[in-house]
Formats: C-alpha cells, structure tokens, sequence
C-alpha cells in the first residue's frame, strides 16, 4: 500500500503543479490543440473526438494554475487551449460554441447546450484573468448574452437545456445518454451559476449582477429540496422534479459553487439567509453519502432504496472542497476529518502513481481500464481545482 501524504496546503500546491505537468507532457497534440482520448493505461486515442467540455476545461485549469502556480507554462498551455478554442469551437456564424470536432478540429455536432456555453464563459474568464486579454473576457460577455437572448426562461424562469446550432428547439435536449429528456436540469443551472460567478468577479456591472443574482436565488429555492437537502435534478417546464435518484457528488458540489456565488454578490443580508442551507447540502452528503472505507458514494436510487457506493474522481474532488469549506462555515472538525479521509481515499485509489492524473474509477475497480484518464468528460478540471481549493481553504486564517 502506497504511503500517503497528510491534508496539507503545501501538498495540495505540490500536488496541482504535478497535475499540470501529467497534462503537459502527455496530452498535448501535436497537430493541434489536446488529444480528445488517451486510455486509462496512457496509451493514445490520435483519432478521437475533440468535445468542448474537454477544451474548455483545459483552457480553465491551465489558466488558474498560471495564476495559482506563477508558471510560464501553465499560461503558455492556457494560450494553446485559448486560441484552438477560438479557431474551431467558435460558431463564427451564429455564436456560441461547437459542441463536438474530429480529431482534425473539423465539426461534428454544432449543437448549442447550455452547459458547453457556461464552460466556455467559465473558462474564458481564467483566461482573462491570467492574461488581462480584453478579447477573452470580450468573448465571455458574448457567450453571456447569446445565453441570457436564448436559454433563458422569461415566463416560468430558468435556463433551458439545448438548442440546435442555430438556437432553434430541440427534441433531445440530453447532455449525455446518462441524463434524461428534460427542459431544465441541476447540472447546467449548476454550470451556468459557476460561469456567472466568474464573470462577475471579473466585470462587475449591473447586469451580470443581475443575472447572477436572480440565479443563485432561483438555485437556492427552485433546485435544492431544503426539506431533505438534496438537489432537484430532472425537471419540466413548470419546475416539477422528475429526478430518479440523489447524486451526491452534485450535493456537495453545489453546496460549495453556491456559497461562491452568495460571496461573490456580497450581499451580507443573502449570506445571512442561505448560509443554513449550505450547510445543510454539506451535513446531508456527510451523514448520508460517506463510506466506511472515507470516500463519497455516487448515487442513491429512489426506486430501489439502494445506494450505489461506485468512486468517481470528480466526487471525490468536490467532496473535498465541500467538507473543507463546510469546515471553515462551520468550525466543527468532523468536515475537516471527512476531507482528511477522502484525501487518503484520494491518494491510494484514484491518484496515479507513476503518472499523477487521476483515475476516473478508484484502483481497487475491476471495471476501472474501461475509464479514459482523458476524454470527452474528464480534463483537469475537478482533480486540478480540488487542489487549488483545498490549497486556500486550509491557508485561511480564522
């Protein structure tokens, strides 16, 4: 059993820049931009499709750790992400960005969901940030309006799901075959709140404010159940919850992306009000979703009163983040405790450690070769942003 290192900030800062240098030296292709795939085992899918979640968390990850790690490469990376992102993602017609290339960086899908739009305004504004290119931020601001003129729900409220490339309704407006047919969703109202912080903290005007305001409090009240503390994650037109499980891994997400946004508007009197709330996400993942073993578990099904105990890195990342910053709320030490041990769960399960990327399934899975290390779905982005998390909440001073 490999010996693994304590909770510390220093680790997790060790930890990040080690990330970025698994992903600048295996996956960078060189006919441009990123590889769209590279297997589990390391080996190289050269012909794989290229996704916008997968391009657009690059770009966000490299451009944070430029920041975060004082690197020249990490922005030089960031660059890279930046400008493949702008050459063939980009709809240069109807706005918006692509949702899926060949390895070629020829289109594929033009098809426009909500969630690929929120990525691309997330990540746009890391890059602004990092570089103080007005063009990026520029570009956000358009991804923001085209959002607001076109998913955004003017008479019953909310963001709908996904439109076709040139914004007309959809019939199947699922984000993966995993999710089901349905107008409104937690996972892009979660997606769209994250990017709207982000382009607040960058360009503070009134009407980002607004937006960003009016869905934290739609997200609050509309979307977390505050009678059980779970999230609502399927729902129709009118808001009526058709979801088939709880997901706890969104939970504790969505415990922690929501007190980043209340932060950010800076509203004493609404940090007042949902402080309890965020809280209550956090215990409820804690007393409910935490495995003997230390590690967040998936899903609990509501058919079958079964819950499904499977470890995924991007749960295991946000759980992190979100029993730390439940700590710091809090003072009470058995989040930090919860963190601790999700971060030895962390190290022997998922972390490589011959490599440093983490595994999507945890070592001790026999299904965990059928994961890709890199693909449509998994960049740098949890594993990466855990650490830089994790790294300032436990620099925090009381």
């Amino acid at each position: 059993m490999m010996q693994t290192l304590p909770l510390t900030a220093p680790h997790c800062r060790a930890h990040c820049a080690t990330i970025a240098r698994w992903w600048s030296d295996h996956a960078v292709d060189p006919a441009g931009g990123f590889y769209g795939q590279i297997n589990d085992d390391g080996s190289v899918e050269v012909n794989a499709n290229k996704g916008v979640i997968l391009n657009t968390r690059i770009l966000w990850f490299f451009s944070e750790a430029a920041v975060f790690l004082d690197s020249a490469e990490c922005k030089a990376l960031a660059s890279r992400a930046y400008h493949y992102l702008l050459d063939h993602f980009d709809d240069k017609t109807a706005g918006g960005v692509f949702w899926e290339l060949d390895a070629q960086g020829q289109l594929v899908n033009g098809k426009k969901q909500t969630y690929a739009q929120s990525f691309a305004i997330y990540a746009l504004c890391a890059y602004y940030k990092a570089t103080g290119e007005q063009a990026a931020l520029d570009k956000a601001l358009c991804y923001f309006q085209l959002l607001e003129q076109h998913s955004w729900d003017q008479q019953q409220l909310g963001y709908l799901e996904a439109f076709s490339q040139s914004w007309q309704a959809l019939q199947d407006l699922r984000l993966s075959d995993k999710d089901l047919n349905y107008p409104k969703t937690m996972n892009t109202h979660l997606h769209v709140l994250e990017a709207y912080t982000a382009l607040y903290l960058q360009h503070k005007t009134a009407e980002v404010q607004q937006a960003l305001e009016r869905l934290t409090l739609l997200f609050a009240e509309r979307i977390v159940n505050a009678s059980n503390g779970h999230l609502r994650l399927f729902m129709d037109m009118d808001w009526a919850d058709h979801s088939p499980f709880y997901s706890y891994g969104h939970d504790i997400e969505a415990s922690w992306l929501l007190w980043e946004a209340l932060r950010a508007l800076d509203d004493q009197h609404l940090l007042q009000i949902y402080r309890p709330l965020v809280v209550q996400m956090a215990e409820v993942a804690l007393q409910q979703g935490l495995c003997a073993d230390g590690h967040l578990a998936d899903e609990w099904h509501l058919a079958t009163q079964q819950q499904h105990q499977q470890s995924c890195w991007w749960i295991q990342a946000e759980a992190l983040v979100g029993f730390l910053t439940a700590w710091r709320l809090t003072d009470d030490m058995g989040y930090f405790s919860a963190a601790e041990g999700l971060w030895d769960y962390i190290q022997r399960e998922h972390i490589d450690a011959v490599g440093g990327e983490w595994h999507w399934l945890a070592a001790s899975n026999p299904d965990r070769a059928t994961q890709y290390k890199v693909g449509f779905w998994k960049g740098p982005y949890h594993s990466g942003r855990a650490m830089m998390e994790a790294a300032l909440l436990l620099e925090q001073s009381h």
